[in-house]
């Protein structure tokens, strides 16, 4: 079977690319004069002559390829991917390729289950801060393969999905894992898988160190052999750093720390005077929308109301640590989306142990799993559910009488009704512009 180890190797190929959205553009334009001929498949229709819809050929038409570069939505064991690897189709990705031409060392690589946007962001702007030039890549921004990007100088700081670690067969010099929960079961198949699949790319060739934080799930996955490189726990950051950021939350304290520990080591400066550069321009660092970010505030009758997006929180981990940041907050928490099957159980536990007045209001297939949960238990907890984000911003300002917090953060994906989550955390902010009083 021909492997190829860099785009170069593609040269004069016939190349598949399997799944046609911001990556498979991005691999179209980077192999344009390269490969032969390209054969482009989906599984949407509509997406223009070129693209050949899976359920109409599109298996027939990848098996003619030498080489097919997969979309990370496209999960690693779907029955396609396996036919065409039985067939002698080597199936890999663009990243991968990437990762194989370039100059490792200068590449950091970010991921978890929650966290990794935002730490992805605080690395770049660290390397900002003491004058060296980053990219913050991947999820976060373009895929780095993108031929507009010059990726020739700096440093490449590089968000990786759990889609995307499975498919990575070399390691970067440097790997940051945020932290490990419950996500995306559907693609995974089981959470020991997910987190195996997670953790690969901490396994993958190469030698490289692997940061992670302080965490007694951590040392257990490192017994067992889960995690690969040069394993280096560090402890959450106890400064006012993450304040002087913007940022709210414990689990920010951790990404903070690991975002300070790597910089420090690849600039060769020490923990206090990188913080203290950091802490002269933190009021230029700007967080990430999604993430536990303040979009509206409201004052009635001397009592205040926040609303807070935190719309990235696709699973119940990140949920949970929101929750947590508003412990001694009464919380109107709306939550739901598209069910692809993450386990509830905990989320609904942290929602009953809650102190302070907590009500939820729920949307969705998952919105509604998780109610019945909550319904089914011995705590009193409000539960209402709703058929869209109007009435939910609605019926969350009615349950807070006095000071509190409208939380949006959904421990559930956004496609159900959404293009994205963006999509959805904009309707959350325009639904509370029109529900005002």
């Amino acid at each position: 079977m021909f492997r190829p180890t860099g785009f170069a190797d593609l040269t004069g190929k016939r190349v598949g690319i399997l799944g046609f959205g911001v990556e498979g553009h991005a691999t179209r334009d980077r192999l344009d004069g390269l490969a032969s001929s390209l054969v482009i498949v989906d599984d949407a229709p509509g997406l223009g002559p070129e693209v050949i819809v899976s359920s109409e050929g599109g298996l027939d038409a990848l098996r003619t390829c030498e080489v097919v570069l997969k979309s990370p939505g496209i999960p690693r064991r779907r029955f396609d991917v396996l036919e065409l690897e039985r067939n002698g189709v080597y199936v890999t990705s663009a990243l991968n390729l990437w990762l194989h031409e370039i100059e490792l060392s200068r590449v950091v690589a970010v991921t978890g289950t929650k966290g990794k946007s935002t730490t992805t962001s605080l690395i770049a702007f660290f390397f900002e801060c003491v004058g060296e030039h980053a990219l913050a890549l991947g999820n976060l921004g373009q895929p780095p393969y993108d031929p507009t990007l010059d990726t020739s100088a700096g440093w490449l700081v590089l968000e990786v999905s759990s889609f995307q670690c499975v498919d990575i067969d070399v390691a970067p010099a440097n790997i940051v894992v945020t932290s490990l929960g419950s996500d995306h079961l559907d693609w995974h198949g089981s959470l020991d898988i997910y987190r195996s699949d997670k953790l690969s790319i901490t396994r993958a060739a190469g030698e490289h160190v692997t940061w992670v934080g302080e965490a007694t799930l951590f040392h257990e996955l490192d017994d067992a052999g889960e995690l690969g490189g040069d394993v280096r726990f560090v402890h959450a950051d106890t400064s006012q750093l993450t304040e002087s950021l913007g940022l709210l939350g414990n689990h920010s304290h951790s990404n903070v720390a690991l975002a300070l520990a790597v910089v420090s080591t690849l600039s060769g400066l020490s923990h206090e005077e990188l913080r203290a550069r950091i802490v002269e321009r933190a009021a230029n660092f700007v967080p990430l929308k999604g993430r536990l970010t303040l979009v509206a505030t409201e004052t009635r009758d001397n009592e205040t109301i926040r609303f807070v997006d935190d719309g990235l929180a696709t699973t119940a981990l990140p949920t949970i640590a929101a929750l947590k940041v508003f412990a001694f907050d009464a919380v109107a928490l709306i939550v739901g989306g598209l069910d692809r099957g993450v386990d509830y159980t905990e989320l609904a536990e942290a929602i009953r142990q809650r102190e302070a007045p907590t009500g939820v209001i729920a949307m969705g297939d998952a919105g509604r799993r998780l109610a019945g949960e909550l319904r089914g238990g011995d705590a009193v907890v409000e539960v209402f559910v709703v058929d869209s984000m109007f009435d939910a911003v609605y019926r969350a300002r009615t349950l807070l009488t006095g000071t509190g917090v409208v939380l949006f953060s959904p421990a559930a994906p956004s496609f159900d009704r959404y293009e994205n989550w963006l999509e959805r955390s904009e309707d959350f902010e325009r639904c509370i512009r029109e529900t005002q009083p």
